[in-house]
């Protein structure tokens, strides 16, 4: 005589009620002792309000933690480390006599070449194209050449790729004629980074430039100070 648009309980129900207090229902007391709980209130470790609670590696009360790239238990701190979605080359830390090259690839990188601008290189080597076995090579303009003689590849990384040596640096360094190929020998899109100027900056911009003020305050301007000491006098 059960009847589900009933809205008036006159005593005659043959079912029994659930926890809840419905007819015929299936809602059930839960471990915790809540009605239609699904033991909600229990933690990882099976206790009832109890504050136990999954790493990220699944583990109960585990203590693997993400780290700043979001991998779990991995070790990074720096977030410029961190793998980023596509491919980059900029130049990283500078001194007197080297700059860092940084690529950032998503995916395998199985060749590189790209040409440094403002420096006479003289040489190129460490980072990650020594780590994984890469023939490192530099040439009279300034071009940086890298590959496998073994066809190994540099795995996804956000770091120095090479390090590049040089004796003199007369303008604004810059990265260009950038070819990066993946494991097929296909091109990769890559992004640059911004040119360096280690040299002074002139009132026009210019890295390593000439243009001065003049007196009255015009970058490359033609007025002089007068036998009298006016700026523009006559």
């Amino acid at each position: 005589n059960y009847n589900a648009d009933a809205e008036e309980d006159d005593g005659s129900c043959e079912y029994v009620e659930d926890c809840a207090g419905e007819c015929g229902g299936d809602a059930v007391v839960d471990d915790c002792g809540v009605c239609d709980g699904g033991n909600a209130d229990m933690d990882c470790a099976g206790v009832c309000d109890g504050d136990a609670v999954e790493d990220c590696a699944g583990e109960c009360n585990g203590s693997a933690v993400e780290d700043v790239c979001g991998e779990c238990g991995g070790d990074a701190t720096d977030p410029s480390t961190c793998v980023e979605e596509g491919y980059s080359l900029s130049i990283g830390q500078v001194t007197d006599t080297t700059l860092e090259i940084i690529m950032n690839n998503e995916a395998e990188v199985a060749g590189f070449q790209f040409r440094v601008t403002g420096v006479n290189v003289t040489g190129a080597a460490g980072g990650s194209a020594d780590d994984n076995g890469f023939s490192t090579s530099t040439g009279s303009t300034g071009t940086v050449l890298g590959f496998s003689f073994t066809g190994s590849t540099i795995p996804p990384s956000n770091g120095v790729l090479t390090v590049v040596s040089f004796d003199s640096m007369d303008s604004e360094v810059c990265i260009t004629d950038i070819v990066l190929s993946d494991a097929d020998g296909e091109a990769l899109d890559v992004e640059v980074g911004d040119c360096y100027c280690g040299l002074a900056v002139d009132c026009a911009g210019e890295c390593g430039g000439s243009a001065m003020e003049d007196c009255a305050g015009e970058c490359n301007g033609d007025t002089v100070v007068d036998c009298a000491g006016d700026c523009g006098g006559s």
